[in-house]
């Protein structure tokens, strides 16, 4: 059971609940995940697929929505510059890296990022 008082004076229990799933989201698991990117057609996540997942997720953790779909967009690109970048990240996620990333992370994609250039929402 969740104690109102420690939530109140430690805001890092606002982002979670004790079982560490993030408040107002749909339950998430690796399980989850994978069965939904065996759903779209990416069969096994491979480990590098795992760190976009994660670190969309560790992003939503961090700042809330992104509001900007463009910046998370760069620090993706950024983060994996050296592989390729933009189109590494459009290899592993054909469907967009934003939506479809976001989608199997569990966390809600910017706003405006069903534009094709960022993936489909589908």
């Amino acid at each position: 059971m969740l104690d109102i008082n420690k939530t109140i004076n430690d805001p890092d229990l606002i982002a979670h609940d004790p079982e560490g799933h993030m408040y107002g989201l749909k339950p998430w698991s690796r399980q989850i995940a994978q069965i939904q990117a065996r759903l779209e057609g990416l069969g096994e996540l491979s480990e590098t697929q795992w760190r976009v997942v994660l670190g969309l997720r560790g992003l939503y953790r961090k700042n809330g929505r992104a509001g900007n779909v463009r910046q998370l967009v760069r620090t993706l690109e950024k983060d994996f510059a050296i592989e390729g970048g933009h189109r590494y990240l459009y290899e592993m996620f054909p469907a967009g890296p934003i939506t479809q990333g976001s989608r199997l992370a569990g966390v809600p994609p910017p706003p405006n990022s069903n534009d094709p250039s960022f993936g489909w929402s589908g």
